[in-house]
């Protein structure tokens, strides 16, 4: 199966831009990676998260015990399913059926769930298009800009998003840079309590659930 990704539109000029939007920008350019703000805290150990070869995209999903999210995560190597909360990899398939190893086979975009969601189908988000969610219902903004293409910056705010005139690192935070990596997707739970941003490497998680135990590291 040959994987191809939709061509970026290319940056827009500097000379292009108008006062407005080259301040916007540079605004943008200026602020640095900064933790995100309580009550969230990183899932995993490692600053770029969980390392996932070849990963082509995320989708969410409950826990039927615990109620934790999970993260489904898709990746050439197969299929691995994430406790958001913990960081625990619960489960691991690395040879999945070929017909629903990746979501482009089918309509939604869905791949079949593993482990404790076996039998379900979890729509995933990533290379092949699909999306997550990028507000929460107590008013959470993630944004995903690209300022300097072609590196993504994932933004979080509660401000009201774009154009963040307020301070950065007060009001909204630039949480992580896809500087290394192809990014793939970025967005909250359905829940509203964990973050996920996917890269062709990685998987790095938020989360403003407590837990009492070690924060996970188990790569996919």
């Amino acid at each position: 199966m040959k994987w191809t990704k939709k061509a970026e539109p290319a940056e827009q000029p500097e000379a292009e831009l108008s006062a407005y939007q080259r301040a916007m920008r540079n605004r943008l350019l200026a602020a640095p990676v900064v933790p995100a703000p309580e009550p969230w805290r990183p899932v995993f150990e490692h600053t770029y998260g969980v390392a996932v070869g070849g990963l082509l995209g995320i989708g969410f999903a409950t826990h039927p015990d615990s109620g934790h999210d999970l993260v489904m995560v898709v990746s050439s190597a197969g299929h691995g399913l994430f406790d958001a909360v913990t960081g625990d990899r619960i489960a691991r398939d690395r040879d999945p059926d070929p017909e629903g190893s990746t979501p482009d086979a089918v309509a939604d975009l869905s791949c079949p769930g593993l482990g404790l969601i076996a039998g379900s189908r979890v729509p995933i988000a990533g290379l092949f298009g699909g999306g997550l969610h990028t507000t929460t219902g107590d008013g959470w903004i993630l944004e995903v800009v690209t300022p300097a293409w072609p590196n993504e910056r994932v933004l979080l705010s509660r401000d009201g998003g774009l154009p963040h005139a307020g301070p950065h690192a007060e009001q909204w935070w630039h949480i992580f840079h896809s500087d290394y990596s192809t990014f793939r997707t970025a967005g909250f739970s359905p829940s509203g309590q964990t973050i996920a941003v996917a890269t062709s490497s990685d998987l790095s998680l938020w989360t403003r659930r407590p837990d009492d135990t070690l924060v996970g590291a188990t790569g996919a």
